[in-house]
């Protein structure tokens, strides 16, 4: 990559980003947006390949399935999550942000599942289950969020430096006004 800034990808449609966090890992992203702001460029940015999240299948209707945020934890069962992708050509890639999965999928149907703790919550996300699987006597699943997943990023030498932490709080409302502000004047 040119230290000019995104470049386009091979079809020359959208430029990407390879955007890098703390943990040195990388993740491609198409740049859907840059807001240039406080002197630096700042990217908000969509995955180049599917964003999935792992998730403890409840073995019980009384149970909540579980979102499993600590992934360093489940290196095991992402071991036989790779497996079973594998038969299904597809690559679990242990990314920037997220875990993705790389190859042809198909299209995701709209399926709602609640994977959330709060039973009452408003928020209940979409998901697409891509596979399930059972590792170490538990089942679990890798889903497909069906909203968009959004990468904020700045723009430095040439790739994007994941927005984290104190940074992120103090730049995301600016960059949802701006973003607005844009839909605003293209209406």
């Amino acid at each position: 990559m040119s230290s000019d800034g995104p470049t386009a990808n091979g079809s020359g449609d959208v430029p990407t980003v390879l955007v890098r966090d703390g943990q040195g890992r990388h993740l491609l992203c198409f740049l859907e947006q840059l807001i240039p702001l406080d002197g630096n460029d700042y990217a908000l940015l969509t995955p180049v390949d599917t964003p999935v999240c792992l998730v403890r299948i409840a073995e019980d209707e009384d149970s909540e399935d579980e979102v499993i945020e600590e992934l360093d934890a489940a290196e095991s069962i992402l071991s036989v999550a790779e497996v079973v992708l594998q038969e299904h050509d597809l690559t679990l890639v242990r990314s920037a942000v997220t875990l993705t999965v790389s190859g042809d999928l198909d299209e995701p149907e709209e399926l709602e599942e609640d994977i959330e703790d709060d039973e009452d919550s408003e928020d209940t996300d979409l998901y697409e289950m891509l596979i399930q699987f059972r590792a170490n006597e538990q089942e679990y699943g890798l889903f497909i969020p069906l909203d968009p997943f959004f990468v904020v990023a700045r723009l430095q030498d040439g790739e994007g430096v994941l927005v984290e932490g104190e940074e992120f709080e103090r730049i995301q409302p600016r960059i949802e006004a701006e973003l607005d502000e844009r839909e605003l004047a293209d209406d």
